[in-house]
């Protein structure tokens, strides 16, 4: 399989890279602003320049392809910064992308979204039949992108699948990623370079978190299933384990009491402090119909990124 994913270069496409490229039947192309030549932690990738706004240029990019991974958008915090920014980049790109895939023929179109358009906060039973209702640009745009690539899907253009993902966390593949944003990375990057944790609230929201090696599994899974398994092709991922933000600094406090010395204290504001936390449980139940489980071991997820963080920010 000729497989393109886009923002190949980044936080969960590197480590998708790298995982599918341990398979003997996919070649990998990274899409990538910038001309760069094959990076050292994956030199059997083939790099390909993206222009967005260039259909001629998406149509060379797509030409030969049999799927694509769209990763390529902006964060959370950018599209905050810049909603018009967001809408072009995770709506009215992705759209350009997908109509450029079809022409070239491409099979399968693979959109990565985010379990953030149900709503914030979440709460209840968060399945795939609840109608989103996030306002938030980030959320938005993603939402955008999720509409072409749905109706696609439904009109028989091309085998469209939207992945609404949960929290996940990992070690990048590379030193060049910015993953510093994402809670888990930045408490582990806390407890390397400040020895403490600070939490930014009471700790008390409730997250749903999935390893990173995990996320990607279930990207590979998505991106073989058969199409008569794919139904609508909307699935959540996630549902490794529920717990609120200040538990699961309670774990990354018991991980790096066996690398450091010194203990590890977790800052946070006052639990009386008036903040929304409901409970939510996201259910994975359509993806788990299909033949998916859950494999990754989460200790090991959590000690490899905080070695990676000691190798990249320890003085």
């Amino acid at each position: 399989m000729r497989l393109l994913i886009t923002g190949g270069l980044g936080y969960l496409g590197g480590r998708l890279a790298q995982a599918l490229s341990k398979q003997t039947n996919y070649e990998i192309f990274l899409g990538s602003r910038r001309i760069v030549e094959s990076p050292t932690w994956l030199p059997s990738a083939n790099i390909v320049q993206t222009s967005w706004d260039m259909p001629t240029s998406l149509d060379k990019l797509t030409y030969g392809i049999d799927s694509i991974v769209h990763l390529a958008g902006m964060n959370a915090q950018d599209s905050s910064a810049n909603p018009v920014a967001a809408l072009d980049m995770n709506g009215l790109a992705t759209a350009r992308l997908l109509h450029s895939a079809i022409r070239q023929g491409v099979k399968r179109f693979v959109y990565l979204s985010t379990v953030h358009v149900y709503g914030s906060p979440l709460s209840g039973v968060v399945t795939e039949e609840m109608c989103p209702s996030s306002l938030h640009p980030y959320a938005s745009s993603h939402r955008a992108g999720e509409d072409v690539v749905r109706e696609a899907h439904n009109r028989g253009e091309i085998e469209g699948v939207v992945i609404r993902l949960s929290n996940s966390f990992g070690a990048p593949a590379h030193q060049s990623v910015n993953c510093w944003t994402l809670l888990v990375n930045d408490l582990c990057r806390q407890i390397v370079t400040s020895k403490k944790m600070v939490l930014h609230s009471s700790g008390q929201q409730t997250r749903d978190f999935i390893t990173l090696s995990d996320a990607c599994r279930a990207i590979q899974h998505l991106l073989e299933l058969p199409v008569d398994k794919l139904d609508d092709g909307l699935f959540n991922v996630g549902g490794m384990f529920t717990t609120t933000i200040l538990e699961f600094a309670m774990i990354l406090q018991a991980h790096a009491s066996k690398k450091f010395t010194d203990d590890i204290p977790v800052l946070h504001l006052s639990e009386e402090i008036d903040e929304i936390s409901p409970h939510f449980k996201l259910c994975t139940d359509k993806l788990s119909q299909t033949g998916f489980e859950l494999t990754s071991n989460q200790d090991f997820e959590i000690d490899s990124l905080l070695d990676f963080c000691i190798n990249s920010f320890k003085k």
